[in-house]
């Protein structure tokens, strides 16, 4: 996972901890993040985690 945490790092604007934190998610979520959420009310981690392939919640609005 921290392998993955280190990619994420230079793919993404994220800090450690919220690379970690989409490392475990990705992981946990295998080869299919599409078909699971992830909840999140940071902006860059957010995007990562949109970028990634995951549903996120609640989705972000500019509004």
């Amino acid at each position: 996972m921290r392998d993955m945490a280190g990619r994420l790092l230079l793919s993404h604007p994220l800090s450690a901890a919220d690379a970690l934190q989409l490392a475990a998610a990705l992981t946990w979520a295998g080869k299919q993040p599409r078909e699971h959420a992830f909840v999140c009310l940071d902006r860059r981690l957010h995007d990562a985690a949109r970028k990634e392939g995951f549903l996120i919640l609640p989705p972000w609005s500019d509004a």
